[in-house]
């Protein structure tokens, strides 16, 4: 007999539905138990760069300065900028010389907690990656023996330095620490529904409840099979079905740099903390609203070949896609002021 058969007959047997196999994982009650799996824990911190605050200041000076790229005008705050979420706002980024690339901006939010970098996954850690951007020609189009030769003869960037790491010398190794450092302290942890989780009862709505319940809920939203607790992600890559997949030479995403069948077209699951802030969405910007991908994922994608084995028609009423929006919104961490770096001259 087939094993879901079996099964069917033996919640239909014990009286036990579907709905109440969701309900018995999750007590959905501000600050029960069941919930505290949502609770992001320290973010982790690699023994040979632990956090200091001269590494993280420096950090943030190198961020902002538009000096770190080629042609001294673009800085990763440019494709990075706090007031967009620490995106860019537009379907797909814009690098050396205003040439329009292939992919959107990924939000830097929690890349702290990240097991793998990037859309396609080609870095490690985020000191793997720092460097990326500068490095790419059509990014910042960097080159680094002169930036090395720049921050080494400015004084204010050399008295940084050697403050942030007083036994090493200005190279690629510190560098990529400084940056990877600043990029830890870009957190969202205490939105609405982390709130809520602790036992603020009034910290999310009626309907973000609901949705919240959608979301969990396989036979609903199914969303969680993806976006896992506690960072809303399980760093693994999946074919959505997009439009552009069906596009003559469709980009392949991680099939590029794991070439099996199942990456063709395959882009890593974004981290929901804080997504209002992150318009557009999917990998080529092309939903520009949390309701345009709720709609998304009920047609199951549009493009079926090689899709993901995740991905699957969903049955949501015009009320429950509007719950699952209303609790993406309670994924996002009220906003402070950033107070922007002072820059060596």
């Amino acid at each position: 007999m087939c094993k879901s058969v079996l099964v069917f007959i033996l919640l239909v047997f014990t009286g036990f539905s579907v709905a109440e196999s969701v309900q018995s994982k999750y007590t959905f009650e501000a600050g029960h138990s069941s919930l505290q799996i949502w609770l992001l824990p320290e973010a982790p911190v690699p023994a040979d760069n632990i956090q200091t605050n001269e590494k993280i200041e420096l950090g943030k000076q190198l961020f902002f300065d538009p000096r770190l790229s080629g042609d001294q005008n673009m800085s990763c705050a440019t494709c990075h900028n706090p007031l967009l979420g620490w995106s860019d706002g537009l379907p797909t980024g814009i690098g050396s010389k205003g040439k329009t690339l292939p992919r959107a901006t990924p939000s830097i939010i929690n890349t702290a907690f990240n097991r793998i970098q990037m859309w396609d996954g080609r870095k490690s850690s985020l000191e793997d990656q720092a460097l990326g951007p500068m490095m790419s020609a059509e990014e910042m189009h960097t080159h680094i023996p002169d930036l090395l030769s720049f921050l080494n003869s400015n004084p204010g960037y050399s008295e940084a330095f050697q403050k942030a790491f007083p036994d090493q010398s200005i190279d690629e190794t510190a560098l990529r620490k400084a940056l990877s450092s600043f990029e830890r302290t870009i957190l969202s942890n205490n939105s609405p529904f982390d709130q809520w989780v602790k036992g603020d009862k009034k910290a999310m709505t009626e309907k973000q409840i609901r949705g919240f319940k959608i979301f969990v809920d396989p036979n609903k939203g199914n969303c969680e099979v993806c976006h896992s607790a506690p960072n809303f992600t399980d760093d693994s890559f999946n074919n959505l079905g997009l439009a552009s997949y069906g596009e003559p030479n469709p980009d392949l995403g991680r099939f590029n740099e794991k070439p099996i069948n199942v990456m063709k077209g395959a882009f890593k699951t974004p981290t929901l903390r804080d997504i209002s802030l992150t318009a557009p969405y999917f990998h080529d910007g092309s939903a520009t609203t949390l309701m345009a991908v709720i709609e998304h994922y009920v047609t199951g994608g549009v493009v079926k070949t090689n899709v993901s084995k995740n991905m699957k028609e969903l049955q949501l009423s015009n009320t429950e896609k509007e719950d699952l929006v209303d609790f993406l919104h309670a994924l996002t961490t009220p906003e402070k002021n950033f107070v922007l770096p002072i820059l060596p001259k």
